[in-house]
């Protein structure tokens, strides 16, 4: 990925004709071509979300999920390494997925998490308390980030966000241990996944801001 004035710009796509498919063993690509149209579709869609300056695309951008579903997200980008282009733009939409899906849990969890994550919790910018929607309202905004704002910051905000949850996912174990023991260990092994998730995103956004993003 080269630069421009700064700013990381998308590689032409590569595109794959009848014959090309054919040499390929049929029209189903393989492990090197999905790997290559994952980068290049995440690539095509930052790209052109940040080249329209335009409120409806980006609104349009942000509900991909809603339209394709998540598993077509997710056949697309969840198998890339989490600090790639692709890999973090499927987590902040799996993130999202799951905030407008159970946002009474992220409520509860968020809200269990901020006294352990001050600074965590001033990046992510929710406000208090951290209602279902505050946090839906959040959870957009900030992927709205990656097309019409400032893209590290939005991952940045996304990793602060998954530090608090993380934070309130550990302590609601703890409180769960006595009585409820395998809810507690479900809820500490999804947290560590979550603050695994939220270091990708954190040097996710460092890599952008260098132009290694790809």
């Amino acid at each position: 990925m080269t630069s421009d004035g700064g700013r990381p710009v998308p590689r032409r796509p590569v595109r794959f004709g009848p014959d090309a498919l054919e040499a390929h063993g049929g029209t189903s690509p393989g492990p090197a071509e999905t790997t290559e149209m994952a980068h290049q579709t995440a690539a095509i869609l930052v790209g052109a979300g940040r080249a329209a300056h335009d409120p409806q695309v980006t609104s349009r951008l942000v509900s991909l999920v809603d339209d394709l579903g998540l598993s077509t997200v997710a056949d697309l980008w969840s198998a890339r390494p989490g600090r790639s282009l692709p890999g973090a733009l499927w987590r902040l939409y799996a993130l999202r997925e799951w905030v407008r899906r159970s946002p009474e849990a992220a409520s509860r969890e968020y809200a269990a998490g901020i006294r352990f994550t001050d600074v965590a919790h001033a990046v992510a910018g929710i406000a208090e308390p951290p209602e279902p929607a505050e946090l839906m309202r959040v959870a957009d905004q900030i992927l709205a980030g990656v097309f019409d704002g400032d893209l590290a910051v939005a991952l940045e905000r996304a990793s602060a966000f998954c530090a608090v949850i993380a934070a309130g996912r550990a302590d609601l174990a703890n409180d769960h241990d006595v009585l409820d023991p395998l809810s507690a260990t479900d809820l500490t092994r999804s947290g560590a996944a979550l603050l695994a998730t939220g270091e990708d995103l954190r040097v996710s956004a460092r890599l952008w801001r260098t132009g290694e993003l790809d």
